[in-house]
């Protein structure tokens, strides 16, 4: 079964077992839809009984942990979701874990790198391109004039680069 990050426990909550979660979504509200979500590497299955926001972040009680002591061992956790719970995206919008592993290529077809990294900003997402061959870093901005094709099936991404871009 393939697993979703959506959040990471940064703190708790009170002391009747709340965490402070940090989500790693677009979409904060998207923990309203939640009825049970997977814990930590072990993946501990636990149902939840309230989601609220505050400040950014979303606090989340547990169903039958109700103790503050429960829940300190989640402490800088991630939160995983089943593959099957992920929201729908509109069209030419992405995940940032099907970006990353991608194959960059240019027009030509010659390969510009892997896909190792996506950095989010206020005004668009920039992905990091390793080429592993010249052990170079390339920061290409994830905008539409860059982009010819992104096939997440096929871990492709083929971009138009500007001069200077990639050298």
């Amino acid at each position: 079964m393939d697993y979703i990050q959506v959040g990471k426990i940064i703190n708790t909550h009170g002391i009747k077992g709340e965490v402070k979660v940090f989500p790693l979504t677009d979409e904060i509200s998207r923990f309203d839809e939640l009825t049970k979500v997977y814990l930590g590497e072990a993946k501990l299955k636990v149902d939840i009984e309230s989601v609220k926001y505050h400040k950014g972040l979303v606090v989340i009680k547990f169903k039958g942990i109700d103790n503050i002591n429960h829940v300190l061992s989640f402490k800088e956790d991630f939160i995983y979701i089943d593959e099957e719970d992920r929201i729908e995206l509109p069209k030419g919008q992405y995940f940032i874990y099907d970006i990353v592993g991608c194959m960059v290529l240019n027009t030509k077809g010659d390969k510009i790198g892997l896909v190792t990294e996506v950095i989010q900003s206020a005004s668009n997402d920039v992905y990091i391109v390793k080429d592993y061959e010249k052990n170079k870093e390339y920061m290409i901005p994830a905008v539409k004039e860059f982009f010819v094709l992104i096939d997440i099936e096929d871990k492709k991404i083929v971009i138009d680069p500007i001069e200077g871009m990639i050298e």
